[in-house]
Formats: structure tokens, C-alpha cells, sequence
């Protein structure tokens, strides 16, 4: 053990390091198995009294992946089209919104980049044409003479910077909404892919994701030009039947009060009230342009975001009329925080203003005294109250929420920021919690069995030497479950592949030390001389095999995502903890073993 000194130390403190880490992981599970075993109601005043104490381990716990733990994966891709045209502004014409829908349907059609195809689709019709005359911008150098390739750049650019503030705002959301170790990451020019560990409220989150958070405060339309307007577009769909048909019925039928309703003494501001199944059909028989062109001008309509429930037990949604051009944005909100109404309890969303916001908010709230304004938030009527009196602090409200979750997305949406540009969801799928037990089954027998049979082959072969290198294999499993803890990765089900994977490769290092051992008894070295000359010989392939396994594992951690990412960490944790348990600590136990007695270990 003479110079060994060192060595044990280091051992020690590694593996001490490494139980700390894991130690509330596994005090964590040993609660779990309580909470399990305890009724619903006793389990639920068991989380209530230990809250803090169960936070603090969920913290510090080795976080599980998806495909362990159930969860959601989801997919979005970032509107780059309507981007495009809003970066055009009011210089947007007939002709640059056809080469938009042009090039959208082609890029999607070929998988191709969708700026390349627009450029390409406006050149094609003029290529004389210049798309400068659709973009400027003094802060990127870009005016009406420069060439259709700086302004795709420009529009690249300008993608690539909404796709980045987007992600930026889909963390800072999710970590607001508390997901643990959630995965946020960038696929290709368009796409964002979320992981989201322990989520099973899927619709709740497809909400949280997609919300562009585009906040407006609108006036509401005039209101005896909305009433004129609602009568004419009634008027627009009554049909009289034949009367020679049916001499009996000569009242007018009505193809929209087939879809919309009204309620007695209702909002001059309200066109009506339409079930769920019945807006779409409302919104398409509204938008005709014969029905469109009796619209007051600059005034449209917006569905209210809540149902209402009427006596007849029906859930039904107000279809408002709003001005068009919005009088103030959510750019001037500052803060926002959840409250209840001292009156009813109900939840609300308390909002405090910049200045120049509370400047804008005095004016037109002082101007429309006995008028509703609309709070707008990604073109639904989040709430529509009428104005009492004039606002001179910017401190305001949003009502009408169905329930405290509702409103804490809200406040967590509108903190985070609006998008840059809409998200669509293109694909998401959930992980059952039940599939992810199942994972974890597979995968702990997987490494369980892999252990079992090398530890077995390891002590028919190599005696006691193989002993030795299963105490190694034990330990290296160990350590690299301390790593993936103490770093606050996340273990997934290729990084259980991983740690299979790295069983063999510890492994592989000892079966070089031992036979290089027997080599060098065969040719007639002591026991001692023949380890020192085994461990020393054997020490150049051990690191080539593991340096090259490493850069490749660098790699995939660096350029790979989801499950191959996964695969990668675990992987350059466990090669760094087999070089270490082959090479240190077998090297520790068998100079102990050989202490007193050089033929103490056999190695076969």
C-alpha cells in the first residue's frame, strides 16, 4: 500500500462527492414509496406538511427524461411568411403577398428554404424588379438600392433573430410554468422542438407555446354603426319561402340566426352569441364580401376568448366589434401579477404600465368615459369592460378569467414577451407516465443483466483479478449516476444505453491489464513485477481507445440533440469514470490484496 496514500484519498473523496449528489435522489424515491403507500387524502396533507422539504430533493434530484419520466415532445415552427409580410409593413402589395404564397407552398412542397423560394418567385416575374422597394432598414444599411441578395440576407437575418427571441421566450414561459429540465432546442431554420419532462396537461401547454402574446387595447366600435351594420347583415340573409310550397309559413328563414343567437337587452357592442360548433360557420358567412363592405369603417370583429352561460345551460361566445387599429400594444406593460376580486374571490390579471403607457392609457380612458375598450390578446377579447372613469396611473386589469391556472398563464405570457412571430404547432405526441415506468424497468434490467453476466464471465475467467474488476464495475456505475446528478443532467433511456455501453468498455480496459499480467508471469516475472509491467504496458491502449471513444462522444454531445445528446453525456461520464475505476482502483485493491502475499491474486 506504500504509495498508494494518495490514490485512496482521492478515492474516498470521489465517492463521498459522488453519494452527496445522489443522496437526494434517493431519499427522494424513499419518500415517494411513502407517499404511495398513503391514502389519497393522507398523502395529500403528508405533501402539504413536508412541502418545502420535498421541493428542496425535487431540486436536487438526478432529473429523468421524457422517455423515462412521460412528459410531451413537442414540435413548432415559427411563421416565417407572415414575418416576411410584416416586415414589409404598409409597403406590402397584392403582388409581394402572391410571391409569399407562392413561395410558401413550394419551400413546403420540397422541404426547401422558404426566403430562397420567394426570392427566386419574385425574380421570376420581373427580374428587373427589386425587393427593396418592400424592405428598408437604416440600422442594417439596407435602402432602395440595394440588391435582391442583401435583402434576402437582410430577411434571414431578421428570421434567424425571431427564431432565437422566440426560444429565449419559450424557456423563460416553461420555466414560469416550473417544468423540470425541460429541453428547448433549435432544429433547422424554423423549427423549435420542447421537451417538457412530467407535463400530462397537454392542451395547457399547446396554449403556453403557441400564444403569440400579441396584447392590444382597442376602443369598441361605434356603437349605432354596429347596430345599423347587425341589422343590414341579418336583413342580407332572410329568405321567404315559397309561399305556394307551404301557404302556412311566410316567415322569412335565416341562414346566420340558424348558427348565432341573441340575448335580450344585450351590449350595442355585441353582434351576438354563437356555441363552439357555430363560429366557424358565423365567421364565414360574416366574411362574404357583399357582408364586408356594409362593416363600419375601421371596425371589425373578434370572438371573446371565455364562453358565457346563458339559462339554457349552453356555453356560448360573444362576437364583439372592436375598432381596428389598436390604441395602445402590450409593449408598455411592465409588470403583471395574479389577483383576486375583493368582492367575488374570482381571479384577475393585475397589469402596471411604463410612463409613456400610462401617458396613452390616461388619454384614452379619459376619452371614452361610459365606452367599453378591449383588451385584445392574440385577436381574442380577453376581457371588455366599459370605461367609469379616467385611468392616470397605467394600473389596470384583465377580468373574465375561468380559473387561478388561467390567469397564471396569462401573467407568465404576458411577463415573458410577445413573439416575434406566430408558432404553429406541427407536431406533438405525450409519453404516458405508465410507458416511462416501463422504460425504467427495461432499462435498469438491462444494465442489471449486462452487469450480471460480465461479472460473472469476469470471476470464471479471471479469478480473483475478475473479482476486483466487478468491485471497479459497481463503483463505476456509481459515479457516473454522482456525475449526471451533481452537473444536473438528464438520464434518459439512450443514456441508460449509454452506461451499458460503458460497463463493456471498463471492462475491456481490465481484460488488457490482466492478460498483459499474465504475459509478463509467463515470461517469468514475479506476481508484483508482473502487475507493475501489466498495468504499465497495458495503459497506452486503455487511453487510445478511450480518447478516440471520447471525441466521438464530444461530438454528438456538441452537434446532437434530443436522445443522441442523452447518449453522448452519459457516454463521456462513463469513460471518464472506467479510466478511472480500471486504472486507479483496481489498481488500489489488488496492491492491498497482495500486501502480505504476492500470490494473494490469481488472474486465471
Amino acid at each position: 500500500m506504500q504509495g498508494n496514500g494518495f490514490k485512496i484519498g482521492v478515492i474516498v473523496a470521489f465517492l463521498a462527492l459522488t453519494l452527496y449528489y445522489l443522496y437526494p435522489t434517493v431519499i427522494w424515491n424513499l419518500e415517494q414509496k411513502q407517499i404511495s403507500e398513503l391514502s389519497e387524502s393522507e398523502a395529500e396533507q403528508y405533501k402539504q406538511d413536508n412541502a418545502e422539504k420535498l421541493a428542496n430533493l425535487k431540486e436536487n434530484i438526478l432529473s429523468l427524461g421524457l422517455d423515462l419520466q412521460g412528459g410531451m415532445h413537442v414540435t413548432l415552427e415559427v411563421g416565417t411568411a407572415q414575418l416576411i409580410r410584416e416586415l414589409a409593413g404598409s409597403d406590402a402589395d397584392a403582388v409581394l403577398n402572391d410571391v409569399i404564397d407562392e413561395a410558401q407552398a413550394t419551400a413546403t412542397e420540397n422541404d426547401t428554404d422558404f426566403i430562397d423560394e420567394m426570392q427566386a418567385a419574385f425574380e421570376a416575374r420581373d427580374p428587373n424588379a427589386r425587393l427593396s422597394r418592400y424592405y428598408r432598414s437604416d440600422a442594417d444599411d439596407i435602402t432602395r438600392r440595394s440588391t435582391n441578395d442583401e435583402i434576402a440576407a437582410y430577411l434571414k437575418t431578421q428570421r434567424d433573430a425571431a427564431l432565437d427571441r422566440a426560444i429565449e421566450i419559450i424557456r423563460t414561459r416553461v420555466d414560469r410554468f416550473g417544468v423540470t429540465e425541460p429541453s428547448i432546442i433549435k432544429q433547422g431554420n424554423s423549427r423549435i422542438v420542447v421537451e417538457l419532462p412530467g407535463v400530462d396537461d397537454g392542451d395547457r401547454v399547446r396554449n403556453l407555446l403557441k400564444g403569440t402574446a400579441r396584447l392590444e387595447f382597442r376602443t369598441g366600435a361605434d356603437a349605432q354603426d354596429f347596430t345599423n351594420f347587425r341589422t343590414n347583415a341579418i336583413e342580407f340573409y332572410n329568405v321567404t319561402p315559397d309561399s305556394t310550397a307551404d301557404s302556412l309559413n311566410t316567415q322569412p328563414e335565416n341562414e346566420l340566426l340558424e348558427h348565432l343567437g341573441f340575448v335580450q337587452g344585450q351590449s350595442s357592442y355585441v353582434f351576438g352569441y354563437a356555441s363552439e360548433n357555430d363560429t366557424a360557420a358565423v365567421r364565414a358567412l360574416l366574411g362574404v364580401p357583399e357582408v364586408q363592405r356594409m362593416l363600419p369603417r375601421n371596425t371589425e370583429m373578434l370572438w371573446g376568448s371565455s364562453p358565457v352561460s346563458f339559462n339554457d345551460g349552453v356555453e356560448s361566445f360573444a362576437l364583439y366589434g372592436v375598432h381596428r387599429d389598436a390604441e395602445l400594444t402590450g409593449e408598455v406593460i411592465e409588470s403583471a401579477s395574479v389577483q383576486f376580486d375583493p368582492t367575488t374571490n374570482v381571479p384577475e390579471v393585475a397589469m402596471g404600465m411604463n410612463s409613456e403607457g400610462a401617458r396613452i392609457w390616461s388619454r384614452i380612458t379619459g376619452a371614452n368615459i361610459g365606452k367599453p375598450v378591449a383588451i385584445v390578446l392574440d385577436n381574442y377579447i380577453v376581457s371588455y369592460p366599459n370605461v367609469v372613469t379616467k385611468i392616470n396611473n397605467g394600473n389596470s386589469s384583465i377580468t373574465g378569467l375561468e380559473n387561478v391556472a388561467e390567469a397564471e398563464d396569462l401573467v407568465n405570457i404576458l411577463l415573458s414577451g410577445a413573439l416575434p412571430a406566430p408558432l404553429e404547432i406541427i407536431g406533438s405526441r405525450t409519453v404516458g407516465a405508465t410507458l416511462g415506468a416501463e422504460s425504467i424497468s427495461a432499462g435498469l434490467n438491462s444494465i442489471l443483466i449486462g452487469l450480471g453476466i460480465v461479472a460473472i464471465f469476469m470471476i470464471v475467467y479471471y479469478r480473483t483479478g475478475g473479482g476486483v474488476a466487478d468491485l471497479a464495475l459497481i463503483l463505476n456505475v456509481i459515479f457516473i449516476l454522482g456525475i449526471l446528478a451533481a452537473f444536473k443532467a438528464t438520464l434518459t433511456l439512450p443514456g441508460m444505453a449509454g452506461i451499458v455501453l460503458t460497463i463493456g468498455m471498463a471492462v475491456d480496459a481490465n481484460v488488457l491489464i490482466f492478460d498483459r499480467i499474465r504475459e509478463e508471469q509467463r515470461g517469468g516475472k514475479t506476481m508484483r513485477a508482473a502487475i507493475s509491467a501489466g498495468y504499465s504496458n497495458a495503459m497506452s491502449a486503455i487511453v487510445d481507445a478511450n480518447v478516440t471513444t471520447g471525441f466521438v462522444a464530444i461530438i454528438l454531445m456538441s452537434f446532437g440533440s434530443g436522445p443522441i445528446k442523452g447518449f453522448a453525456v452519459t457516454l463521456l461520464a462513463g469513460i471518464v469514470c472506467s479510466l478511472f475505476s480500471a486504472i486507479v482502483i483496481t489498481r488500489v485493491v489488488i496492491d492491498y490484496l497482495t500486501r502480505d502475499n504476492a500470490d494473494a491474486v490469481s488472474f486465471g
